[in-house]
């Protein structure tokens, strides 16, 4: 993935979540579109077939939830959630690829929404990112995400706090008010008010 990913314009494809059974072919095949830089940056170095058929063969039997972005029915990117059981230190982990021929267009964006949204859904309290020390873009996506990440071995690994990301939500917009409705509001409250004060006054009583 490089950094066309993350500047968004239109991506007019569909996202779903992949069944057990489509997992396999349609994660191997795009893995397998990946360009050489592409497939470099994605597995830190890895670029053979026969790695990347194994791969995917692997996610499609451990529990791995496949979020992938479709154009005329073709998986062009995925988003990637590892279950914890997967991970040496019980921490989920997310990958993310998208192929040249649908960047720039936001895609990486929409996929890494939809995995968060994905991994809340799990109750998934913090999710672990890997990626290769000079895959800048992906870097960049994650850290908008809210990864803090730090470089150790040639790779970038960091964390993103999912309960930071619920407090950071912004809170839903207020419905529109008409005219009339904001007359009757009004309305309503100065009779609140004047029965308040006479029931204070001991002029009335509750209604």
């Amino acid at each position: 993935m490089n950094n066309d990913s993350i500047r968004s314009t239109t991506a007019k494809g569909t996202v779903r979540t992949l069944s057990q059974q489509e997992e396999l072919p349609l994660l191997r095949d795009h893995l397998l579109r990946l360009d050489r830089t592409s497939r470099h940056d994605r597995f830190h170095g890895f670029i053979d077939d026969n790695f990347i058929r194994r791969y995917a063969e692997r996610c499609a039997n451990d529990g791995t939830v496949i979020i992938a972005y479709f154009e005329d029915g073709v998986v062009r990117g995925a988003a990637e959630l590892h279950p914890p059981e997967q991970s040496p230190d019980a921490q989920p982990e997310i990958a993310f690829s998208v192929e040249r021929s649908v960047r720039r267009k936001g895609v990486g964006s929409i996929l890494f929404r939809k995995l968060i949204a994905e991994a809340h859904a799990k109750g998934y309290t913090s999710l672990r990112i890997t990626t290769g020390a000079q895959n800048d873009a992906m870097r960049a996506l994650a850290t908008k995400f809210g990864a803090q990440l730090t470089f150790r071995h040639g790779e970038s690994t960091g964390s993103i706090d999912l309960t930071e990301q619920t407090r950071k939500e912004p809170a839903p917009a207020a419905a529109a008010i008409t005219p009339v409705e904001a007359a009757r509001a009004i309305v309503d409250m100065n009779r609140a008010y004047w029965r308040m004060v006479m029931q204070m006054s001991g002029w009335g009583r509750a209604a």
